[in-house]
């Protein structure tokens, strides 16, 4: 198996395997890691537009209430 490897690496000019190979493959490489920066920059974005979980549990007490007495004003409307 070695010497077919350097009879290849012998045969093939080191701008080829450059070129064809190695060049490829760390373009790849960079563009992949910048695609998930971007992806994770965004997702860094929206956590940092959530609210404070104290303002949640504020809201969903509001909505309770809300609920609450429109339930009560059914039941007046239908009695």
């Amino acid at each position: 198996m070695g010497h077919i490897i350097s009879v290849f690496v012998r045969e093939l000019p080191i701008a080829y395997i450059f070129g064809g190979i190695f060049l490829p493959v760390a373009l790849l490489l960079v563009s992949l890691i910048s695609y998930l920066w971007i992806k994770l920059e965004e997702v860094n974005e929206e956590l940092s537009e959530i609210r404070a979980p104290r303002a949640s549990l504020q809201d969903y007490y509001l909505q309770y209430r809300w609920l609450k007495s429109s339930k009560t004003q059914r039941h007046k409307k239908t009695s």
